[in-house]
């Protein structure tokens, strides 16, 4: 399957539809004028027309270390 343009992954791409069509759910208006009604296929619109803003944030710590640290704090050391 082809990368939609703009995104990493179709997947990244799946979670920022889904992202905004809850938000339209939630009573948001359409940033673009489209004949759907349907919350993902507006939200999809919006992200072809570029309406959309995303952003990855950048991770400091691996999940690993962080749980690491976590279990550190819970489980004293003997």
């Amino acid at each position: 399957m082809k990368l939609i343009e703009g995104f990493d992954s179709n997947y990244r791409y799946i979670l920022v539809a889904a992202r905004r069509a809850r938000q339209l759910q939630s009573g948001a208006k359409p940033m673009v004028e489209t004949m759907s009604r349907k919350p993902c296929r507006i939200a999809m619109d919006e992200i072809d027309s570029g309406k959309v803003k995303w952003e990855v944030p950048q991770v400091e710590k691996s999940a690993s270390e962080v749980a690491s640290e976590l279990l550190d704090k819970a489980v004293p050391k003997e």
